[in-house]
């Protein structure tokens, strides 16, 4: 259902996005005539963008989603460029349209930073690099914890219940290296700390 949503999210959010970015450069270039043309054209499509991009985006929020503060200032992104774009292009008034778009453009690359962010970067597990399971749970605490929880049934944005998973260890590898659907792809770590991660998640169930 959460990934179903966050793919619906991303669709709206882009054709949202440049739906805005369009009518910008129309307003930018004084083309009054062709905005005015281009806004009465697409009143319905504009409504339906941003009745879908609030509710998408209000369902994956209070489905789980983890509050932190990057998620905290591309919200306050969200709701203050709604005000601005309206009353920015109601009145023509460049700069409020432009900072509108901004904003806009910014809450997409504050939720590509927040998405990036979750999969940290290289972790020193050396302290505890003689027990795996120890190395699995400071690897777990440090990029996993924030939507999977300490006991592994937090569901947060989406995550799966890790104490009932029947996943075979290959694939919880697989999806650790590649990620899916909100879940990124941890890359930086290595073979050995993937594994560790793995053995730990065993002792959730």
């Amino acid at each position: 259902m959460y990934s179903s949503l966050l793919t619906s999210h991303k669709i709206i959010v882009t054709l949202f996005l440049l739906h805005y970015i369009l009518k910008l450069v129309l307003l930018l270039l004084d083309r009054k005539q062709q905005l005015a043309a281009y806004t009465k054209a697409t009143r319905v499509i504009e409504i339906l963008l941003s009745v879908g991009f609030l509710v998408t985006g209000g369902w994956m929020l209070f489905s789980g989603a983890v509050f932190n503060f990057l998620l905290i200032i591309k919200l306050v992104c969200v709701f203050g460029s709604i005000p601005l774009a309206v009353v920015g292009f109601k009145k023509g008034n460049k700069a409020l349209a432009a900072l509108a778009v901004f904003l806009i453009v910014t809450a997409y690359g504050l939720a590509e930073m927040n998405r990036k962010a979750k999969t940290g970067g290289a972790i020193d597990t050396s302290t505890v690099s003689a027990d795996p399971i120890a190395a699995g749970k400071l690897i777990y605490s440090q990029t996993c914890i924030n939507c999977h929880g300490s006991d592994g049934k937090m569901g947060g944005s989406g995550a799966k219940d890790l104490s009932v998973s029947i996943l075979t260890a290959e694939q919880k590898h697989d999806l650790i290296r590649n990620g899916k659907n909100a879940m990124p792809a941890y890359k930086d770590l290595t073979e050995e700390q993937v594994n560790d991660v793995i053995q730990y998640i065993a002792t959730l169930k």
